[in-house]
């Protein structure tokens, strides 16, 4: 039997390091349409839920005939943790739908499409000891090992002690083999993940212990203004043009 999957997404008003980002225009959409769209050509609008304090977000999420949940103040906060903000919906969501698996997205990662979302919930249908399946995408350039923190002395220390990591390193960024980071893209869950959150691998405990990579290229969360250009080129190469007027009335975001 094929397990029922529905998602939740994050998204909140305030941003200190660029203002309004899940707003910003990309490719005349806002940037946060790209993930909500994503969500619901994969799942259907119906089984899709946006957790915001934004008004300006609620509506993109009423266009697309997406439902909406309150954020609460307290989790609408920079210092509230987005696992928090998960639980809380999927508190809400446990009550309206009966669910098995669920798509964990972010409003600012807009490089996810509907494909990898259907690929990890076939991952997690087909392998019941898996905890969840999460794109990841791989930086060698920005691996452990050339990682550096400014000391008291105002010298540059190595983040992590050399030693941990043997002595096979060179300048050679690929020497200490493939880096790979989880993209935000989407955490595809199950509910347990969520529900046992103190059981999970921190820093994104959401994800439990057991996790599937779903590889793809050049994933990635905005957080700054100079990542838009990037994401501009990324959703251009899946076929989105610049004129909003342009996009398809159904736009596919891959082939799958």
């Amino acid at each position: 039997m094929t397990d029922r999957a529905a998602a939740i997404l994050l998204g909140r008003k305030g941003s200190e390091g660029f203002p309004g980002k899940n707003t910003h225009p990309v490719l005349g959409r806002p940037l946060a349409w790209y993930a909500l769209r994503a969500a619901s050509e994969a799942l259907g609008p119906e089984a899709c839920f946006l957790s915001t304090d934004d008004e300006a977000l609620k509506r993109i999420a009423w266009d697309l005939g997406m439902g909406v949940i309150e954020r609460p103040e307290e989790l609408a906060t920079r210092e509230a943790l987005g696992e928090d903000a998960f639980a809380h919906a999927w508190s809400v969501v446990r009550a309206i739908l009966r669910v098995d698996i669920l798509a964990l997205m972010f409003c600012n990662a807009p490089t996810v499409t509907p494909g990898i979302i259907r690929q990890g919930i076939r991952i997690l249908n087909r392998n019941r000891d898996i905890d969840s399946a999460v794109t990841v995408s791989r930086y060698n350039m920005w691996s452990p090992p050339r990682a550096r923190r400014i000391g008291e002395d105002g010298l540059l220390h190595p983040f992590v002690p050399l030693r941990v990591f043997g002595d096979a390193l060179t300048c050679d960024r690929d020497s200490q083999g493939d880096v790979w980071f989880a993209d935000m893209g989407v955490s595809v869950v199950r509910p347990r993940c969520l529900e046992k959150m103190a059981e999970g691998i921190p820093p994104q405990r959401w994800m439990g212990r057991r996790i599937y990579p779903l590889a793809q290229e050049g994933g990635l969360d905005v957080d700054f203004a100079w990542q838009i250009p990037y994401v501009e080129r990324w959703l251009k190469e899946r076929g989105f043009d610049e004129d909003a007027a342009h996009h398809p009335a159904h736009p596919r975001l891959d082939p799958q």
